[in-house]
């Protein structure tokens, strides 16, 4: 009699279990959210850089936590810009996602060059963020190392972005997804794996072949989406309207 009512209960304790996991994974609750700053420092390059946690509070770990790294868009060397998409970086935590913001910039880099060809004179820095990305990932592994890796996403805006596209075209194997906020200059990976989205504003057209053609969105099941928004508009300086906007399509690529 013990051993049938240990079996009755067995598959509701594994129907509660599941349930736990996935809440934990993947919750549509949101979650306090805590903030913090770090300088981390690549030796092998003698440079400094600066990142912002956005985590999301819980008593309890959560399970299969996923990564989120932001990367922020053109600041003329100001600094500071990793901080100005707070709306986005928080929403991410605030739905349990691990989220790292890097500031790519420094007061002694190069101004991004204006004249010439982008993809040529833009390149050095697309790469400087490209490797940033690669360290800073390196040295999460180091001390975060229960997260989950295997489905990274990279989000990056304008110049952020190209840095996001140049990265999964280094490494594809390192990312899951990527989300590219109106990147307009280095070419999007045409593959399906990462996984390729990018939101478009409406007064910045891209380079050609930035963006996948329509034959190459349905090849690769990538996603093109045309938005109302200016691209100066994707931080923080966006209306509520347009951040609640970029936060529900993002959220929604993720859960793809």
């Amino acid at each position: 009699m013990k051993y049938s009512k240990v079996l009755l209960l067995f598959p509701i304790l594994l129907f509660l279990i599941n349930c736990s996991v996935k809440k934990n994974a993947n919750s549509s609750s949101e979650y306090k959210v805590k903030s913090d700053t770090l300088t981390l420092y690549d030796q092998s390059r003698n440079r400094k850089i600066p990142v912002a946690f956005y985590l999301p509070e819980s008593k309890t770990a959560i399970v299969q936590q996923k990564i989120i790294i932001f990367n922020h868009g053109y600041g003329f060397n100001k600094g500071g810009d990793y901080l100005v998409y707070s709306y986005l970086t928080k929403k991410l935590a605030s739905k349990g996602y691990f989220t790292v913001s890097i500031q790519h910039e420094l007061p002694t880099d190069s101004f991004l060059p204006t004249e010439g060809k982008p993809q040529v004179v833009r390149r050095p820095s697309w790469q400087n963020g490209s490797d940033n990305i690669l360290f800073v990932l390196q040295e999460l592994k180091k001390i975060k190392p229960h997260l989950d890796y295997k489905h990274m996403t990279l989000i990056g805006h304008s110049n952020g972005g190209d840095m996001v596209a140049l990265f999964a075209n280094q490494h594809p194997n390192l990312v899951d997804k990527i989300i590219t906020l109106d990147n307009r200059r280095m070419f999007l990976p045409r593959t399906s794996i990462p996984k390729v989205y990018t939101l478009r504003s409406n007064d910045y057209p891209a380079d050609e072949g930035v963006l996948p053609t329509e034959e190459e969105q349905k090849k690769y099941s990538m996603t093109v989406q045309p938005t109302s928004i200016n691209h100066g508009n994707m931080d923080d300086k966006g209306s509520n309207e347009e951040k609640k906007t970029l936060c529900d399509f993002v959220l929604k690529y993720l859960e793809q």
